[in-house]
């Protein structure tokens, strides 16, 4: 069975779910502040766990520094212009941009780790890459009116904030990728990388600047909602991507774990009552034939 590859899946099911979950809190608290309540929660979850498991002792000096550095660019930087996209563009459009990050972590494997991909594989990731984006490009109809649907401010910024994000993922992903091979505890790769990010966005929101400060009061209703998404995305999501880094090739990996447009479909479907084009429910087709091909590469 291919449980990386699976593992990676599963994490866009969660980031699927997330990008649900998140769209209301996000714009209540703003792209900062809501990233900084979900890390510090999710920090204070996996601290504890990695605490009473004792997995703390499979660290070592030479894994601190770059899970550090993944958790900056992959996360403060990366999820951070996420919420900041979806805020102006929505969960499909900040979707499909993110779904990016897979392109270009494949040529990042190749160019910096070194790593082969046979042909089927590579027809695997053209195949899934081109269904996100038909399933995002073609998600919306004129019947379509939600609010989700409406662009926030000039589209070029929006497009910049997801095309950033994708670039963060990317990164981050190659940077912890040989630490994860090692075969460390992917909690405590976790609880690295999202303390480095909780701390940054802590020190971040201090500054006087009036763009980085809360828009709305964090409410119960808010802090529930965002704690369930860290719990969701990065408590879930994340140690499954780590998880499948450390088994799986990058360029599979990331490409499996963009499928969340497409995931997406049917939930925004649910959520909304407004049944996607025609052309969504094809583009979601070709990123299953594009999963089989990964499989039986």
């Amino acid at each position: 069975m291919p449980i990386h590859e699976l593992a990676a899946l599963g994490a866009a099911t969660c980031w699927a779910f997330t990008g649900l979950i998140a769209a209301g809190p996000s714009g209540h608290l703003g792209a900062p502040a809501f990233n900084r309540v979900r890390q510090v929660f999710v920090t204070g979850l996996l601290a504890l766990y990695v605490i009473l498991t004792g997995s703390w002792r499979q660290l070592d000096e030479a894994s601190v520094g770059p899970l550090l550095l993944s958790g900056l660019i992959g996360i403060f930087i990366g999820d951070t212009l996420l919420f900041a996209a979806l805020n102006r563009l929505g969960p499909r459009r900040a979707g499909i941009l993110f779904a990016l990050n897979a392109p270009i972590a494949s040529l990042l494997g190749w160019l910096v780790l070194g790593e082969a991909l046979s042909f089927s594989a590579v027809a695997g990731i053209a195949l899934t890459a081109s269904g996100v984006f038909l399933a995002i490009v073609f998600g919306k109809s004129r019947s379509q009116i939600h609010q989700w649907e409406r662009i926030k401010g000039p589209l070029w910024i929006g497009v910049l904030l997801g095309l950033g994000a994708a670039t963060g993922q990317a990164v981050g992903s190659i940077i912890a990728r040989p630490v994860m091979v090692s075969g460390i505890d992917p909690f405590i790769a976790s609880l690295l990388r999202v303390g480095m990010a909780a701390l940054c966005l802590s020190i971040l929101i201090q500054l006087p600047v009036q763009s980085l400060k809360p828009k709305g009061p964090l409410t119960f209703k808010v802090a529930a909602l965002t704690a369930l998404t860290g719990i969701i995305a990065l408590g879930i999501g994340m140690t499954l991507l780590l998880f499948a880094l450390a088994g799986g090739k990058v360029g599979i990996v990331s490409t499996l774990s963009a499928t969340s447009p497409a995931i997406i479909l049917p939930l925004l479907w649910l959520k909304t009552g407004e049944r996607p084009a025609g052309g969504a429910w094809a583009g979601a087709a070709l990123v299953v034939v594009g999963m089989a091909l990964i499989f039986l590469r």
